[in-house]
């Protein structure tokens, strides 16, 4: 077994670029500035600098995104996605990517299991991110090619099948909608079918535009509320982060959590625990663009 890499069935139980002083320092004081504005308010104002090509560099290219290694990160969020989503548990017509930023490997897996796909985000800049892409526009900040490649292997086709993968992912994403995960409606009333979507995948979201635990927590039962009763949550995100940049001289606080406190958030929320995997940041993927030690995969269902 990869030494970076736990699973944790649910049985077993849970177990450079810098900035200037004063900016590094904004989104902190808007963050303790309680008394003038709550802390969800706070943190939105932070994300008014987010810059999809700057986070993209940071986050999905090499060492990060290296498909030729074993233990790095991206593969190892690509290999959880597959095996989740091809376990023959998680069916049904409409799978929602909460918080899909300007990324897609999200959904590159599900796919293949759902007619229907929704990507959401709070900030424009990654809806119209997304957008370019799937209107074929040109001009997108990076190129997915070998992440469909890679994903095309893991599903036991030829990596040239890429481009028959991209057009059933254009095929099957129906719209890109607003989302805010604050609200206890966090999608337009008529956006999902009455009854719900079947699936949601969520990454790097909630931890990550929550002030606190309790915000977290809080978020974590709104998206359930779009989700049908017995439907499947697939979640990834960061452990023991406290902030990272979203773009240069944009530093963005987050939740720092652990496993203990992710599997509480879960129970309170109305979800069961099918599985929790957790992979360790190999020194070198420890770039400077964030804090953060580790990341989790979960598999859950909707009690």
């Amino acid at each position: 077994m990869n030494p970076h890499i736990q699973i944790y069935k649910a049985a077993e139980g849970p177990v450079t670029h810098l900035q200037t002083d004063h900016q590094a320092e904004e989104c902190e004081v808007r963050m303790e500035e309680k008394g003038k504005e709550s802390g969800v308010v706070a943190m939105a104002a932070c994300y008014q600098g987010f810059d999809p090509a700057a986070y993209l560099q940071y986050n999905y290219t090499p060492p990060r995104a290296d498909f030729e290694r074993t233990d790095s990160i991206v593969p190892w969020k690509l290999a959880c996605l597959h095996r989740a989503f091809t376990e023959g548990d998680v069916s049904g017509e409409l799978l929602v990517d909460i918080g899909s930023g300007p990324t897609l490997y999200q959904v590159l897996s599900g796919c293949e299991v759902f007619n229907k796909v929704l990507l959401t985000d709070f900030l424009e800049v990654n809806r119209q991110e997304l957008r370019r892409w799937l209107q074929g526009e040109g001009g997108c900040n990076l190129d997915w090619t070998p992440y469909l490649q890679h994903v095309c292997k893991l599903e036991g086709r030829r990596p040239s099948a890429w481009t028959e993968k991209a057009a059933k992912l254009r095929q099957v994403i129906m719209d890109v909608l607003p989302v805010d995960v604050h609200r206890p409606q966090p999608m337009a009333p008529d956006a999902l079918p009455s009854a719900g979507a079947d699936c949601l995948v969520s990454c790097f979201c909630l931890e990550s535009v929550s002030p606190d635990l309790a915000a977290f927590t809080k978020a974590l039962g709104h998206i359930g509320r779009l989700l049908r009763p017995s439907g499947h949550l697939l979640l990834i995100g960061a452990l023991g982060e406290s902030y990272y940049f979203g773009g240069p001289g944009v530093k963005i606080p987050v939740v720092p959590l652990n496993e203990e406190q992710v599997c509480a958030s879960l129970k309170e929320s109305g979800f069961t625990l099918i599985r929790l995997e957790v992979y360790t940041l190999p020194q070198d993927m420890r770039v400077g663009v964030d804090d953060v030690t580790g990341v989790f995969f979960v598999k859950a269902r909707k009690d």
